[in-house]
């Protein structure tokens, strides 16, 4: 990779490298002075300004930088899949010598799959509903001819998901993307885009979902694809350590432009250019410390405090009690798979679970997808129910709530899911947004909930100018700041966090993390953090519950877990944190 050309002012043309040297041979993809623009109701915005690179054959390299940056429209814009209004205004894109900008449609849907193949973004919106996996895995593989009998596309579809990190695969066929996992419709999407074996992978965040044992699986074997059949890898990555692991070199893009370049260690651990250095300085590790919000629990103020504070605020210097808010006793529950037809067998998603989360603290879930531990944070909140054990609430078992009674517990219990796209409605504004829970719940009237929502934007950092926007309008990081507001709206004292970080950008990350912390510091929450980055883990969370194949292995405060885990599978979950050793 060489990039010729990095814009972006005097600042970013002093600090771009030299750029390394080129290997024997002509690149494999050459994007010469890229410029990529949308038209809007205020007019062209820019989003890709003069972006230059080569990738060579069996190179791998990583494109970084916040939200809005530009990576993921650079990326698109190869494979001619700009959405909407977004057009190329200029520049060139050369893929085997063939200059792509000028393919017709039926041209270029020759190159997509077969020779350019592509792993988007979204795992939660990528796939159609109402289709299985395995038919849409064999689609695609029908449609790329590498197999036309029933018997061979079913036979190939086990195999590329099976490769993707899907041990079961064939026991998972006839399920449907809603049955599965984040991180296992991840794992789908990467099977799709590499079931044609491309010369060149595009993959847009492709790991954000996955935990990170399966992480490194897929990793690994995108490295062999390097290795073996010369192909080239771009990562559009917002993790810094699978940017210093896995790739040769780096292209850091701010504001559409790249600011800085190189080879991927020299780059990320001497970055030159000040956004580089911010990247680096907000990226959690496992040398990172527990956020210490300046705030405290406002408790000569009784009015300003959400219900039941007294209990939470029981030391007399602000922090929390030891007593449990929840607790999970011997908790199992059993799905029924379909098999085919009628048939289905049981399986176990959560085996005799049992942990407890004292007020005002952080426990956190971690795991392998798959694990159970987006299936015990259901239970808890009533998403699901239960087929053996108890979930207790202040002693009280929720499994016996209703109607009333389990519409108080909800108001107590609010979500924030992994998927800021997804779990806000696009038909309403943000305004309506976060003020829906407080008119479900019949609290207040028109103006006091208005009040309310503001409250909430306040406290999330976002602008009243939000209230009449719609959440395509949003970044991500802001999509996630009103996830968080709406379920503030209601004033809970438990938050449950669903990954809710894992789709941000390391800039953003840490805005959020230090936005919850300084949340729980001054209203007394008690989350539970459900997540597969453990180096997250080590700076928002107290505690930490290991979980394996649906069951706790491991139950502890987070600095001794991290000096010294008790488990083999801990160890291993541990050791594949991409970069830990290398920044």
């Amino acid at each position: 990779m060489t990039v010729r050309e990095a814009q972006g002012g005097d600042e970013a043309m002093a600090a771009a490298p030299a750029s390394p040297a080129a290997p024997a041979g002509g690149p494999l993809l050459s994007v010469k002075d890229l410029q990529v623009a949308f038209k809007t109701a205020d007019g062209i915005v820019p989003a890709v300004r003069g972006v230059s690179f080569d990738v060579y054959p069996g190179e791998t390299i990583a494109i970084v930088g916040e939200s809005g940056s530009g990576k993921s429209t650079t990326a698109l814009a190869i494979n001619r899949l700009l959405p909407g209004s977004g057009r190329i205004t200029g520049g060139s894109i050369q893929f085997e010598g063939v200059e792509l900008t000028r393919l017709k449609k039926g041209e270029i849907e020759k190159v997509r799959g077969r020779k350019v193949g592509m792993v988007p973004q979204d795992p939660m919106n990528s796939l159609n509903p109402v289709w299985s996996i395995g038919f849409q895995v064999g689609e695609t593989i029908k449609a790329n001819g590498l197999a036309r009998s029933r018997r061979d596309v079913k036979r190939q579809t086990v195999q590329v998901l099976r490769e993707a990190g899907l041990a079961d695969a064939d026991q998972r066929l006839k399920q449907f993307p809603h049955e599965f996992s984040g991180g296992m419709r991840q794992r789908v999407l990467i099977g799709i885009g590499l079931s044609a074996d491309p010369r060149l992978l595009i993959a847009d965040e492709p790991t954000s979902a996955l935990d990170v044992t399966v992480q490194k699986r897929v990793l690994d074997h995108l490295d062999s694809l390097t290795a073996e059949r010369g192909t080239a890898v771009i990562f559009i990555t917002h993790d810094l350590g699978l940017a210093a692991e896995r790739a040769e070199n780096v292209i850091v893009m701010h504001r559409g432009r790249i600011v800085e370049s190189g080879p991927s260690l020299e780059v990320l651990r001497d970055p030159r250019h000040p956004y580089t250095q911010r990247l680096i300085s907000a990226a959690p590790s496992l040398s990172s410390k527990r956020i210490q919000s300046s705030k405290r629990l406002p408790l000569e103020d009784p009015e300003a405090r959400p219900a039941r504070v007294e209990e939470r605020a029981a030391r007399p210097d602000g922090s929390p009690s030891e007593s449990p808010v929840i607790e999970f006793q011997d908790v199992t529950k059993v799905f029924k798979i379909r098999t085919g037809g009628p048939r289905s067998v049981p399986f176990t998603a959560v085996d005799r679970v049992s942990f407890s989360v004292a007020r005002g603290t952080t426990t956190a879930i971690v795991g392998e997808s798959g694990s159970g531990k987006s299936t015990a944070a259901k239970l808890l909140l009533r998403l699901e129910d239960i087929t053996d054990g108890r979930i207790l609430v202040d002693g009280q078992d929720i499994a016996q709530k209703k109607g009333a009674d389990l519409l108080a517990l909800r108001r107590r219990m609010q979500p924030v899911f992994q998927d800021p796209y997804g779990s806000l409605d696009p038909l309403h504004n943000i305004g309506n947004t976060v003020g829906e829970p407080l008119r479900v719940h019949g609290v207040g009237d028109q103006a006091s909930r208005k009040a309310r929502v503001l409250e909430v934007l306040d406290q999330v950092a976002l602008p009243t100018t939000v209230l009449t926007r719609y959440p395509n309008e949003l970044s991500g990081g802001q999509r996630q700041r009103v996830a968080i507001a709406r379920a503030l709206a209601l004033k809970p004292d438990i938050v449950v966090l669903d990954e809710a970080v894992s789709a941000l950008d390391v800039l953003v990350q840490a805005q959020v993390l230090d936005l919850l912390a300084d949340l729980q510091a001054e209203l007394g929450l008690t989350y539970l953090f459900i997540t597969h980055d453990l180096a997250v883990v080590r700076v928002i969370a107290d505690n930490v519950v290991v979980m394996e194949r649906g069951r706790v292995v491991e139950a502890e405060r987070v600095d001794q877990v991290f000096a010294s885990p008790a488990t083999d599978y801990t160890r291993a979950l541990l050791a594949a944190i991409p970069g830990a050793g290398l920044l």
